[in-house]
């Protein structure tokens, strides 16, 4: 019997994991798909408190939540991933899925992004980032549990110190730092017409999987369900309170401060516009914050809605690849009802096929969303049976 509810908290641990990340990846696809079929997305800015609506606001602002849950929850991942192994089995898993993830950014990633064969531009987002920083984790496992913390710790509540020398240089700080921490969308040019695009500088998110690789102890079968679930309630509503205090200090962990606005609803949008690009401590707190109440709420929940998005969670880059693929479909299929034609499919932006006056109310946005995500659950579904029910080597790196 004892066994019995061992394996049953064990189980309901991990799919905390699997429902958490599940969630931020079906809102991931909102604000894709919005990239794509807004008729604003490329011409206006949905956080600007001046020219945006709430609901364009809310629905930029909410996938705020997806890029640094699903870091720091790959962190989390790899802690536990490496209760099976040895450190040094540990250390090569992450050193080769990172290396292969980097890849996977540049050659299959970026061509759904763009859907340009001959590769006129590469985009190093997330799953660059989460490359790189499992390269690094990879590199710091062998390393005390203590000190994996400690620098993790640091990244985060430190980096925004280096925004001063970047704006004393305007941001013009060469191709290495900028891959390190600036970032901003800045090109490089690396062959004749070739550009790489970077959009994800890695070290805040790099401390961002070591803070998830961390809390990877919370989910240890030792731990009881009660403490973790208090653990996170506690480290969660700390982080908001976090950012906060930070915000009305309005000095330290973000780039600009917010400034007061003409009515209460547009200073409430300037107040929790933080910056992404990169990932502020403002902005990491108040997302990985709720966050992680979140996932001490649903530890004991199950329905069908659980039931439904963790089979998102437990093949996310499986997930990821294909939905941006279909998005571009998409794309292409309305590109061509809309009468464009083969003169139209280059223009100003990197992303071929997408036109910046082509698009549509945010409305047909959430609709062609909702079409999406129903389109990709029995793909997603059958791919998670299909693992669970094979073992070969490469599973486990897709």
């Amino acid at each position: 019997m004892n066994q019995l509810t061992d394996l049953t908290a064990n189980k309901k641990r991990v799919q905390s994991i699997d429902i958490l990340r599940g969630i931020v990846m079906i809102i991931m696809a909102l604000d894709h798909v919005r990239d794509y079929f807004h008729i604003e997305a490329f011409t206006g800015d949905p956080l600007n408190p001046d020219t945006t609506t709430p609901i364009l606001y809310f629905t930029r602002w909410i996938t705020h939540f997806c890029a640094p849950t699903f870091v720091f929850l790959a962190g989390t991942s790899g802690y536990l991933i490496g209760l099976r192994k040895t450190k040094a089995g540990l250390s090569s898993f992450l050193l080769k899925r990172g290396l292969w993830l980097i890849l996977v950014e540049a050659v299959i990633i970026s061509l759904g992004w763009t859907f340009d064969p001959l590769y006129h531009n590469i985009i190093f987002q997330v799953i660059w980032a989460i490359g790189i920083s499992m390269v690094l984790l990879g590199l710091a496992v062998r390393l005390p549990y203590e000190v994996i913390f400690a620098v993790g710790a640091l990244i985060v509540l430190g980096h925004n110190l280096l925004d001063y020398p970047e704006a004393d240089r305007k941001h013009d700080v060469g191709f290495v730092w900028d891959l390190l921490h600036n970032g901003r969308f800045d090109t490089y040019n690396f062959a004749p017409g070739r550009v790489l695009i970077i959009a994800y500088a890695f070290l805040p998110w790099t401390g961002i999987m070591f803070m998830g690789y961390s809390a990877g102890k919370l989910f240890e079968a030792t731990v009881e369900p009660i403490k973790r679930q208090k653990a996170l309630l506690i480290i969660g509503s700390g982080l908001i309170a976090l950012f906060v205090v930070l915000r009305l200090i309005n000095e330290y962990g973000n780039p600009f401060p917010w400034p007061p606005q003409k009515d209460a609803l547009s200073t409430f949008m300037a107040f929790m516009n933080v910056q992404k690009y990169p990932p502020s401590l403002m902005y990491a707190s108040i997302t990985l914050g709720p966050a992680l109440i979140l996932l001490a709420l649903i530890e004991n929940v199950q329905n069908r809605f659980t039931d439904y998005v963790k089979v998102f969670g437990r093949v996310p880059f499986f997930y990821y690849v294909l939905h941006l693929y279909f998005i571009h479909i998409f794309t292409v299929i309305a590109f061509y009802l809309e009468g464009y034609g083969s003169k139209d499919i280059s223009g100003q932006t990197p992303f071929l096929f997408r036109p910046v006056q082509f698009g549509y109310p945010l409305w047909a946005v959430y609709v062609i969303w909702i079409v999406l995500i129903l389109a990709l659950y029995p793909l997603c579904r059958w791919y998670n049976k299909y693992k669970a029910t094979h073992t070969q080597w490469w599973l486990s790196y897709l």
